[in-house]
């Protein structure tokens, strides 16, 4: 059993009646699919042959790549970042900072393309989004962000790809 499979067992049954209450300390966006934006659903099958297996595992296992190793954390130029499961914009370079934490972070998001829910395999409740077309696992957001949101937009590399301006 993978770690993260395991720890979502020990903090589904250790926390269920703990997690309400901890969950409603902290920001959870309320996120809704933009209209136009229609659901990408695909096998496994055809997953696998679409993403590497690093993306698939990031995309649709909900792995996570470790700090530092994607180059999107520092690409500063200026375009679009997109769900590289489907290609849907999920944020622009207006919107990304430097958070030091070793992933792309943005402070805010475009609308519609992202969804929430929350995930308890840390044993501590966070918020997990995913892109609102194919449903891709993107990353966690936190409330320890800039102004004018406060909010920190945490993102695989992997789960994404850079399209110039």
């Amino acid at each position: 059993m993978k770690r993260r499979n395991f720890l979502g067992l020990l903090g589904l049954g250790g926390l269920a009646g703990l997690a309400p209450g901890l969950a409603s300390a902290r920001p959870k966006p309320e996120l809704q699919r933009a209209s136009g934006v229609e659901p990408l659903e695909l096998s496994e099958a055809e997953w696998r042959e679409r993403l590497s297996e690093e993306r698939f595992q990031i995309l649709r296992k909900a792995d996570t790549e470790r700090a530092f190793s994607s180059p999107l954390d520092k690409q500063t130029g200026e375009g679009e970042y997109r769900c590289a499961g489907c290609d849907l914009p999920l944020f622009t370079s207006d919107m990304k900072y430097d958070s030091g934490t070793g992933w792309p972070s943005f402070f805010t998001h475009i609308e519609g393309h992202l969804l929430s829910e929350l995930d308890l395999v840390m044993l501590i409740p966070r918020t997990e989004y995913h892109c609102a077309r194919c449903g891709g696992h993107q990353g966690h957001v936190f409330d320890d962000g800039p102004q004018p949101t406060g909010l920190r937009w945490c993102n695989n590399g992997l789960a994404l790809r850079f399209v110039p301006a």
